[in-house]
């Protein structure tokens, strides 16, 4: 049967004529994308269902999706349409999540998925992030096999990561018990964009997170990434509570999030919520997607943001996006030896031993050891 002749079929068992079928139905069907059951929902009434998987609680007719693209409402039950699908898998250094405190030096297998919860206007990869499933070209990988190649290949971790690992929950969850229990490490680096009980769940199997705290008002927010200031901080809390270990990442655009007023306010919020130990990294801008009119973030504006944070007293702060700056490096708080250099994502100089600094022997932390 031609592509022609099934799409011609689809339109009698659906009663309908091609011109009435919906483009993304069409799409769906003939590219074979597979719906599995999805989590977190609650039934209304004619079909009608309602997501809850985040905070946007999407009400979603027969036949439709949410916001995020990839979650499907088929007769009145919710679908995923990503899973086992992965539109991007690579094996990175752990620092590339970026996680300093987690194995350093490591690999991480790492997965995604097209679509996203959030719309941030400077995404650097937004080619899969605002896609739907049809419009890319995924890889079907199921979660045994993300586990047995990520072994093979050396990896300690699996990591969720490029996209938004939220919207592949069902993928994400399923993936991380297997992990867990052949031994491997799970690493999330998420826009924090979940509700309660399934960040919960999650946080039941999963050993690290980089959360990206990407501003400190809800203007910014609601203007540049269409999401809400109050759920990030709350998932932020979570994970805290949770004693997963948590890092940081505030990406840093020139005249957007960038004011000292600003900065302060988020550090000491870290600071009083989330403990002085929790790692920040201020990571660079460079123009990307929507924003490709704005200017990279300059060095000085990075550097200023570290010194603000260590003066709040917060003990790990890091510049990124900046390779070979010092700001990569982390410093004992107590003695202030260089204990891990870095330049880029490699390591030049491993000084901690036991969780401890090697001159001094504060403790340092993170997790220094994959036992």
């Amino acid at each position: 049967m031609t592509r022609k002749d099934f799409l011609k079929q689809l339109c009698v068992l659906a009663g309908a004529s091609l011109l009435e079928l919906d483009v993304a139905r069409i799409a769906h069907a003939a590219s074979g994308i597979e719906r599995h059951t999805a989590l977190y929902w609650m039934p209304l009434e004619n079909k009608l269902l309602q997501c809850q998987l985040c905070p946007r609680k999407c009400p979603i007719p027969d036949k439709k999706r949410g916001f995020c693209g990839v979650r499907e409402n088929n007769e009145g039950s919710l679908y995923t349409l990503v899973y086992a699908s992965a539109a991007a898998i690579h094996i990175d250094p752990i620092e590339k999540k970026p996680l300093f405190h987690f194995l350093p030096g490591t690999s991480a297998f790492s997965i995604a998925t097209a679509g996203c919860n959030l719309r941030c206007k400077f995404c650097q990869n937004w080619e899969i992030s605002q896609s739907k499933p049809e419009e890319v070209q995924p890889t079907h990988i199921s979660p045994e096999s993300i586990v047995a190649q990520a072994k093979k290949a050396g990896s300690k971790t699996v990591a969720y990561t490029y996209t938004e690992p939220t919207v592949f929950y069902e993928y994400m969850l399923d993936t991380i018990k297997l992990a867990k229990e052949s031994g491997l490490k799970n690493v999330m680096h998420s826009a924090g964009f979940i509700n309660e009980e399934p960040l919960r769940n999650l946080c039941k199997y999963l050993d690290a997170a980089n959360i990206d705290l990407k501003a400190f008002t809800q203007g910014y927010y609601s203007d540049i990434c269409s999401g809400n200031l109050d759920d990030i901080l709350r998932t932020l809390k979570i994970i805290k509570e949770e004693g997963v270990h948590l890092e940081i990442t505030n990406l840093v655009l020139p005249n957007l999030n960038d004011s000292p007023e600003q900065i302060r306010k988020m550090c000491l919020w870290i600071k009083e919520n989330l403990g002085v130990d929790t790692p920040l990294h201020f990571s660079r801008f460079w123009p990307m997607y929507k924003l490709s009119n704005l200017s990279p973030t300059p060095v000085a504006t990075l550097e200023k943001a570290q010194v603000f944070a260590k003066d709040i007293g917060l003990r790990y702060v890091y510049i990124g996006n900046v390779p070979g700056h010092q700001g990569e490096t982390t410093f004992c708080p107590k003695c202030a030896k260089p204990l891990v250099v870095r330049i880029g994502y490699a390591l030049k100089a491993y000084d901690i031993l036991d969780g401890r600094c090697k001159f001094c022997n504060e403790k340092i932390e993170g997790v220094w050891a994959s036992a």
